[in-house]
């Protein structure tokens, strides 16, 4: 399995609505790699930003007709809009993580350990405070209560621990997961549906 997610995490290997994903990913890294900006002192985050502006014009990824009358609501790093009957749409400026890299990360792990609620990545927006990924998810509508021993009895089985409250570590492969309270994970007609997920990975993720 971590050789499986180190190639995804690569590009080499595919997932579940990954590629967008893993073009933006791939185009930081290049040009966090020719190191132009950096050298002019800009910190990662708003160099990525350049190079991001940059992928979005290039592929056409700029989304500029939010109906924000569709609005649903909102959270510390996130606003989520109703798109259809069927999925929503989140737009997230990253404020979680120390890098956009980071949080593309965060996209393919949860697209790979849950596929259900996978997200894919539309495109995205600027306002006149940040810049923000716009992601495609399914809609899913609780049916019951999330019962958060449930939560984790399916993560250990998957090779999880838990380390305090709602946050999880994978040993063997070296990824943490956390926030998993239970706004964040629903329960549909018995079913565990992550929707919210905060993935990192650790310097072990990259270890043979």
């Amino acid at each position: 399995m971590k050789h499986e997610l180190q190639n995804i995490i690569a590009g080499k290997s595919q997932v579940k609505h990954g590629a967008n994903i893993q073009a933006a990913t791939n185009y930081l890294k290049n040009g966090k790699r020719a190191g132009t900006l950096a050298e002019k002192g800009i910190n990662i985050k708003k160099q990525e930003e350049v190079l991001i502006e940059q992928f979005a014009t290039i592929n056409t990824l700029w989304i500029t007709d939010l109906e924000i009358e569709n609005f649903v609501s909102s959270g510390a790093e996130q606003m989520v809009y109703l798109k259809d009957d069927r999925d929503v749409l989140k737009i997230n400026d990253t404020i979680y993580y120390s890098s956009w890299e980071d949080y593309f990360n965060n996209l393919l792990l949860n697209n790979y350990f849950f596929p259900d609620t996978a997200y894919e990545l539309l495109g995205f927006y600027r306002n006149d405070t940040a810049l923000y990924a716009v992601v495609q998810q399914i809609f899913v509508l609780a049916t019951e209560k999330t019962e958060l021993t449930n939560v984790k009895i399916f993560l250990e089985n998957s090779g999880f621990i838990n380390k305090k409250n709602n946050d999880y570590f994978h040993p063997e492969i070296g990824i943490i997961l956390e926030d998993l309270h239970d706004e964040n994970v629903l329960t549909q007609d018995g079913i565990l549906k992550f929707i919210d997920t905060v993935f990192y990975l650790t310097e072990d993720f990259y270890k043979p």
